[in-house]
C-alpha cells in the first residue's frame, strides 16, 4: 500500500448491529422472509483503511487471514460496485485494508456493516453524487442488512427484508455487554430450519402493520429465531441463563446467532458495578468473545 500523502485515503469505522427485535413473517417468492426488525448500532467496530487510486480496479486485504479477500467478500463487491455506478469515480478505484474486530457469522452485520459503510462514505467523498434510493437499492443488491448500515441512523425498525426502514430513537441510558462462544451460523441454515416449523406461508406484510415506534418497549424484545438456533447450539442458551443471573435487565440472542447480548440499564454508578464482575465472570469462560459495548 502505498504511502498516505500520495493518494486520497479514508479511515473508516464500520460499526456491529444488535437486533432489540426480530420478527420473521412469511417466505416471499424470491425466496427471501418478510421481517420486522429493531436494529441498533453498537460500539463494537471494524476499521477500513481506503486509499482511491487513479487506477481501476480493487485490491483488498484483511486482518483475518480466514476471510476472503476476493469478489466473494462483501466489502470488496460493495467497493467495485459504487466504482461501476460512479461517474466522478470513473477510471479510479482503491486499496482496502480491512481490521476485522467484529465476529463473522455472528449475527452482529460484520460484513453488512463493512459493505454499507463503504457505499456510504465512497459516496460522501464524491460529492454525494449516488441519491439516497440509488444506495439503498444498491445496498439491498448486497444482502438484506447492508441498507442499515447505509443509513446515518443509529436505530430503525425495518421491514421487509430490511430496505424499508424509519429512523427511531436507541435504547439509550444502557450498557450492552456481548457474548460470542465462537461458532459461526450460516444465516440461510437457520432460515431454512425455522421454515420447516412454521406453517404460515408467503406474506402480504407490506409495512411497520404490527412493529410501531411508539409500542417499543421491554415487552416487544424477541427474535424469533432464538428458539431454532438454541435448538442447533444449546450454548446459546446457557449463554442467556449466564446474562440473567449477572443482572441484565435484558438478553436476547442477535440476528440468526451466535452471539447474544444483555441489556444493563440503571445510572452509570449502578451499571459501572455489574459491568466489572459479568465481564470478568463471562470472560472466564468466552475469553476475547465477551464484549462490553455502548
Amino acid at each position: 500500500m502505498s504511502d498516505s500523502t500520495s493518494s486520497p485515503t479514508l479511515h473508516l469505522q464500520a460499526p456491529a448491529k444488535i437486533n432489540l427485535v426480530l420478527r420473521v413473517h412469511g417466505q416471499r417468492d424470491d425466496g427471501y422472509h418478510e421481517l420486522e426488525s429493531w436494529m441498533q448500532k453498537v460500539s463494537l467496530y471494524d476499521s477500513l483503511r481506503v486509499e482511491i487510486t487513479d487506477s481501476p480496479g480493487i485490491a483488498l486485504t484483511c486482518s483475518d487471514p480466514e476471510l476472503a479477500v476476493d469478489s466473494s467478500n462483501l466489502a470488496w463487491r460493495a467497493a467495485d460496485l459504487y466504482f461501476q455506478a460512479s461517474l466522478k469515480a470513473s477510471g479510479k478505484g482503491a486499496i482496502i485494508h480491512l481490521e476485522k474486530r467484529i465476529p463473522v457469522s455472528a449475527g452482529l452485520g460484520g460484513g453488512s456493516s463493512d459493505a454499507g459503510t463503504l457505499l456510504r462514505e465512497l459516496n460522501r467523498y464524491f460529492d454525494d453524487e449516488l441519491d439516497s434510493e440509488q444506495l439503498l437499492n444498491m445496498a439491498t443488491s448486497l444482502g438484506a442488512d447492508v441498507p442499515f448500515f447505509v443509513h446515518e441512523a443509529p436505530s430503525v425498525l425495518a421491514a421487509g427484508i430490511g430496505e424499508k426502514m424509519v429512523a427511531v430513537p436507541p435504547l439509550s441510558d444502557a450498557t450492552f455487554i456481548l457474548v460470542n462462544p465462537g461458532i459461526s451460523i450460516s444465516t440461510a441454515a437457520i432460515f431454512a430450519k425455522f421454515a420447516l416449523t412454521r406453517a404460515e406461508k408467503n406474506s402480504t406484510l407490506t409495512g411497520f402493520q404490527k412493529l410501531r415506534p411508539e409500542d417499543l418497549s421491554h415487552g416487544q424484545f424477541k427474535n424469533d429465531l432464538e428458539e431454532v438456533t438454541i435448538g442447533l447450539f444449546p450454548v446459546i442458551g446457557e449463554i442467556k441463563k449466564a446474562l440473567k443471573s449477572l443482572g441484565a435487565d435484558i438478553v436476547l440472542m442477535s440476528g440468526s446467532g451466535a452471539t447474544v447480548f444483555g441489556v444493563f440499564r440503571g445510572t452509570v454508578h449502578q451499571r459501572a458495578q455489574k459491568m466489572e464482575y459479568a465481564v470478568s465472570r463471562l470472560r472466564q469462560e468466552f475469553g476475547e468473545g465477551v464484549f462490553l459495548t455502548e
